[in-house]
């Protein structure tokens, strides 16, 4: 289970407050408590691997020019619609750094394979139980 090691600089990290869309009463059109998070992958200090993954990923959060762009407003707080775009950023990072296990195939053991032989022996006689009794 190999993971990529990285670090995310916040100071990389653009964080615009905009306003929110949909309900809110007055509250939302006087604050703005939404959030426009942008992160160039490019710019950015991530490893090199890790950058390669993310342009070469299919992802409407990723734009043409190689920028992560995450809207937060699920909050009615700017703090929280905050840490919740920075989560959703480490998310995505996390997501891409992980890589599976190759998977090696083995071959079943013997005393696996007689296992296996001797359960179906077993569960064929007990089918074969189920049939009419026939008189001798």
């Amino acid at each position: 289970m190999a993971t990529l090691r990285y670090t995310l600089d916040e100071s990389e990290v653009a964080l615009e407050a905009i306003r929110a869309q949909g309900a809110g009463g007055q509250n939302v059109n006087k604050v703005s408590n939404a959030v426009h998070l942008r992160f160039d992958i490019r710019a950015s200090s991530l490893p090199d691997a890790l950058k390669q993954r993310l342009l070469a990923r299919r992802d409407q959060r990723i734009s043409a020019d190689g920028v992560v762009v995450i809207k937060a407003q699920s909050h009615r707080s700017l703090e929280l619609n905050r840490a919740d775009a920075l989560t959703r950023l480490r998310a995505l990072l996390d997501e891409l750094a992980y890589t599976a296990p190759i998977r090696r195939p083995t071959a079943p053991t013997r005393a696996s394979q007689r296992r296996r032989v001797e359960g179906k022996r077993i569960r064929s006689e007990v089918k074969g139980l189920r049939g009419k009794v026939r008189g001798e």
